[in-house]
C-alpha cells in the first residue's frame, strides 16, 4: 500500500515479553524530574548488552502526581523478575535517591506482583529511615544531607512488551533523521505507556539475532537494511534511491501501546520529505509472539490528525 506517495509494506513487527515496571519521579521543578529520569534510563538501549532496556516515558503535571509536584515516568524492562528487581533497586538508588529534591513512586496501576524496593534503599538512611503513610501511599523517609528523601515501599512490576518497529527507508540521512525524529516526538506526545529506548529515542544500527560468521555474537548489523551493502549483499532489501535507514525500536506496558506507537510514528515519518519506504523487522516469528502489522498500526490512530 502505498501513503502520500510513499510505500508501506504490508509487514509486521515481532515484539516479545519482557518483565516491565514503571516509576513515577516527581521532584521541586521539571527539570529536576528529567535530570533524575535521564540519569536513571540510561545504558538502557538494548538487552543485547545493556543490563536493561529503560526510558523516559512522559512528563507529569503536578495536578496529577501524589505529592502535587512535576513529575516524570520511567519505564525499565529486564527478561527476568531478579534482574528487573536488581536494575530497579541500582537505579533509583543511584540515580533518583542521589538527585537533588526527588521523590520516587510506583507509576503502574494497581497489580497483584510488586517488588519490595522502598526498604531495601531506606536502609541508605543507616537505622534513622523512617516509614510512614502519606500521599494515600506507604513511604519511607530517608534522611539526606539535603534534607529527607522518600520513596513508596513497594513498585509493582508486569508482563511489557519489547521489540516494536518502525524501519524509516530514506534517500539520505538527513531526511531519514528529520523523519525518525518527527516520529519519536509524536510517540511522546500522543501515546501513554510506551517508550523508544534507544539513544534520542532513534537507531542507526539495527541488528539481527546472531551472526553468520561469529558464531559467539548474540547479534549483528542487519546487512539486509544497510544502504552500502546494496551491490553486495545478495539479499538485501534496500529499494532504488535509498541511502539511509533509520530503526524506531518501542517498548511499551501492552501490546496495545505499542501498536499505537508504531502506528504515530508512521504517521509523524510520512510527513517529512524524501522518504521512500516504511517497513518493520521481523524474524519469521523466531523472536517473539507479538505480531503487530504495520496496516493494524495506522488503523489504531486513525482518529489523530497531524
Amino acid at each position: 500500500m502505498k501513503v502520500n506517495g510513499v510505500e508501506i509494506e504490508e509487514t509486521f513487527a515481532e515484539a516479545f515479553p519482557m518483565y516491565a515496571t514503571r516509576v513515577l519521579i516527581t521532584a521541586k521543578d521539571y527539570k529536576w524530574a528529567e535530570i533524575a529520569g535521564l540519569e536513571a534510563t540510561g545504558f538502557g538501549s538494548s538487552i543485547i548488552m545493556s543490563p536493561a532496556e529503560s526510558g523516559i516515558e512522559k512528563f507529569v503535571p503536578p495536578e496529577k502526581t501524589p505529592d502535587k509536584r512535576p513529575g516524570v515516568l520511567i519505564q525499565v524492562f529486564q527478561k527476568s523478575y531478579p534482574e528487573l528487581r536488581q536494575q530497579v533497586i541500582a537505579r533509583l538508588s543511584q540515580c533518583i535517591l542521589t538527585a537533588p529534591t526527588t521523590r520516587a513512586f510506583d507509576g503502574l496501576p494497581p497489580v497483584k506482583r510488586k517488588m519490595r524496593i522502598g526498604n531495601v534503599i531506606a536502609m541508605f538512611g543507616d537505622g534513622y529511615q523512617r516509614k510512614v503513610k502519606m500521599f494515600g501511599r506507604t513511604m519511607w523517609v530517608v534522611p539526606v544531607m539535603e534534607g529527607e528523601f522518600m520513596i513508596e515501599e513497594t513498585i509493582a512490576v508486569i508482563k511489557g512488551v519489547a521489540g516494536g518497529n518502525v524501519f524509516i527507508l530514506a534517500e539520505n540521512m538527513d531526511a531519514g533523521l528529520e523523519a525518525a525524529t518527527r516520529a519519536v516526538k509524536a510517540i511522546h506526545k500522543y501515546v501513554t505507556g510506551a517508550i523508544t529506548p534507544f539513544p534520542g529515542g532513534i537507531v542507526r544500527s539495527g541488528s539481527k539475532p546472531g551472526s553468520m560468521r561469529y558464531p559467539k555474537l548474540i547479534a549483528t548489523t542487519n546487512h539486509k537494511y544497510c544502504p552500502t551493502l546494496r551491490e553486495v549483499a545478495p539479499d538485501s532489501e534496500i529499494p532504488e534511491g535509498v541511502k539511509s535507514v533509520y530503526e524506531i525500536v518501542i517498548n511499551g506496558l501492552t501490546v496495545k501501546a505499542v501498536t499505537k506507537a508504531m502506528g504515530v510514528a508512521i504517521k509523524a515519518a510520512l510527513k517529512a520529505p524524501g522518504i521512500v519506504k516504511i517497513t518493520a523487522g521481523n524474524f519469521g516469528g523466531k523472536l517473539g509472539p507479538y505480531k503487530i502489522y504495520l496496516t493494524e498500526a495506522l488503523k489504531a490512530v486513525e482518529d489523530i490528525v497531524f
